[in-house]
């Protein structure tokens, strides 16, 4: 490990960055030295200026992917580097696409769930549903994370190292219960193949694919798509929007309030401004022209 690796690292951690944050970080970094096999240094602002449009025009990489490298080059040399460039023009982000998920309808949800193998998996996707988790925070449940008697789970340290709780619905509780009857988890609510450790993410993706082919629907289904679904069919169950920004753990009411875009109970009970306008008065019938023949 070089000394600026070392320091960089020590940086994250100082300021209690996530694992997978710093791990990110340092792969993006790792990345910009090896495509100018220099070290970053040694690199200044024309090099990042080329770097970002190898990533844009040659890698054709995502906004949101670039967005996650031009974050770790701004930690490297704002944080560890102390460069006091304006970073704004330095490593300016390029403009996300403002995309809107496609949700599943309530129908749609019940029939990807029958979907899913019975079993851990099944659990694991009813609770991203039911509470609306990531499935990163659904797999890292404890099962000491289950509180039957205030009826809430307990998500610890999700996105942003923020804890929070959310509801515990009843017939989650009845599936629970079941499951755990099966299995006796110890530690991790949901453990994986090795002792110790709970089920990876990867594998909860894996049971969702094989469940969405045999469901054989046309919308895409990923972990997260039950996540959004959950946040929709709250809201358009008439639930308001700070609660649910709550129940997400969302730091700006304005990442919620996306949801209302999606809401079709929302937008289709909105009358339309034709339909408003005041009816034209019937016009007088025209005189009939007399027959002559």
């Amino acid at each position: 490990m070089t000394i600026l690796r070392q320091r960089m690292t020590e940086d994250m951690q100082v300021r209690n960055l996530s694992p997978h944050t710093q791990a990110s970080y340092l792969q993006q970094v790792s990345l910009f030295a090896r495509h100018f096999d220099k070290s970053p240094g040694a690199l200044g602002p024309e090099h990042i200026r080329a770097y970002q449009l190898y990533l844009t025009n040659e890698k054709k990489l995502a906004p949101g992917s670039i967005h996650i490298a031009i974050a770790a080059l701004r930690f490297l040399y704002k944080v560890t580097l102390k460069k006091d460039w304006t970073f704004e023009d330095v490593l300016p982000l390029p403009k996300k696409p403002q995309k809107l998920p496609v949700v599943l309808s309530p129908e749609e949800v019940v029939h990807f769930l029958g979907c899913v193998d019975a079993g851990k998996h099944r659990v694991i996707l009813t609770t991203c549903y039911a509470a609306g988790l990531r499935i990163s925070e659904a797999v890292s449940l404890k099962a000491a994370a289950i509180d039957n008697r205030r009826m809430v789970i307990r998500v610890e340290q999700g996105k942003g190292r923020k804890d929070r709780y959310v509801m515990l619905s009843p017939k989650l509780l009845d599936t629970l219960r079941s499951y755990w009857k099966a299995v006796r988890p110890k530690d991790w609510l949901f453990p994986g193949g090795h002792p110790g450790q709970p089920i990876t993410r990867e594998a909860v993706e894996d049971a969702c694919q094989k469940a969405h082919r045999c469901a054989g629907l046309s919308k895409a289904v990923t972990p997260h798509s039950l996540r959004h679904a959950f946040a929709v069919h709250l809201l358009e169950s008439g639930t308001d929007l700070r609660t649910i920004q709550l129940l997400l753990g969302h730091r700006s009411l304005a990442t919620t309030a996306r949801y209302l875009r999606i809401a079709t109970s929302k937008v289709c009970s909105t009358s339309s401004p034709l339909d408003l306008l005041p009816h034209p008065a019937p016009e007088d019938p025209k005189p009939t022209p007399p027959k002559h023949f």
